[in-house]
This record gives structure tokens, sequence and C-alpha cells, in this order.
């Protein structure tokens, strides 16, 4: 990526071939939750999780999008190792998983990297082990808990609905690109 000047996929608008770059913030595994910090340019640690639970995936944002909570647009990743925070991932949206918390609707796009041999048969939510979603849904409707934070999970969409998401998204973002950066 060039400083956030790049559009995050490999096609003019990120929804014709339902690919997208995202940045990663917090790696599969981890129990830090991490956050860019646009203004320092550096990485925080934004909390730990209060629960015993870890991220099913690598977790991050679609640069140069805006989600109806003011922030980027969240993705969850499935891989077969996690990365690490900064890194920047190729990947197919597979679906959305239709959530709300406190702040309002807070989508999370579902994504395969696109290099990992391991799922490359993933294309669509419906090539997804079912108990994979189902171990997803749950980490995001607890991980909050022992915060008494408020989170709605409704369930998951397909890629359509994702593939639209991000593209309202796109059209929603309206931050000066040269204040938006990212590490190279």
């Amino acid at each position: 990526m060039d400083n956030g000047t790049d559009n995050g996929t490999d096609t003019d608008n990120g929804t014709d071939h339902g690919t997208i770059e995202f940045f990663v913030e917090v790696p599969m595994g981890s129990r830090n939750k991490y956050e860019w910090d646009f203004e320092r340019e550096t990485f925080i640690l934004d909390r730990m999780l209060y629960t015993a639970v870890r991220y099913p995936g690598d977790y991050g944002f679609i640069p140069e999008t805006l989600a109806l909570d003011g922030d980027h647009l969240d993705v969850v990743c499935i891989l077969g190792e996690p990365t690490f925070p900064g890194c920047t991932i190729h990947a197919r949206v597979l679906g959305m998983l239709d959530m709300s918390d406190d702040k309002g609707p807070d989508e999370k796009i579902l994504a395969v990297a696109d290099h990992d041999p391991r799922w490359q048969d993933l294309r669509d939510l419906a090539d997804v082990p079912q108990h994979l979603l189902d171990e997803i849904a749950h980490f995001f409707e607890i991980y909050k808990d022992l915060e008494q934070k408020l989170v709605e999970v409704r369930g998951w969409k397909d890629r359509e609905a994702a593939i639209e998401i991000i593209a309202e998204s796109r059209e929603r973002f309206d931050g000066p690109v040269e204040t938006r950066r990212y590490p190279v």
C-alpha cells in the first residue's frame, strides 16, 4: 500500500471480483486488541479482551472505507496461520456477519486469504464449514460480555450482501487520503 492511496482492491471499486486488501490490526489467536493510530502512525494497545476468548481469524479493516459506526469497515479473515499487525492481506470476500454494538451497525466482513492453499476452495459463505461460522459468530456474541457492552449478532449474510456493504462504505469514505496514513 502506498500510504493509504491504494484503493485496497484489484478492481476499480473492490466489488467486481469480490476481492479486497485489508490491513491487519489483530492477529488470529490474540487477546490483545490493537488499533492503528492515524495521527501518531503507530499501533496502540486499545485493550486486552476481558473474556477468555481469542480472535478466531486475523482481524482488521479495509482502508478507505467508512462504516456506519464511524470506523473503517471491519474484516475477519480465515487463514492457516496468524500474520502480524500491519500486514496487508489480499483476500476473497465470502460473506458478512450482520451485527451491531453500542455504536450501531458493526458488520464484520468474512474473507479468506487469497494465497492460502488450505482454503483455496472457499468462494462463498456456503463453502465455509458450519462449525467455523458458528465459532466466529459465537466469538463476536461474547467477546464484550465482561465489559458490559451491548452486542447483537443477527446472523450471516451472503457474499453479495457483503460486497454491497463494502461498496457503500467506500462511497461514504470522505476523509482526505493524506491524513489516512498506513505503514508501508
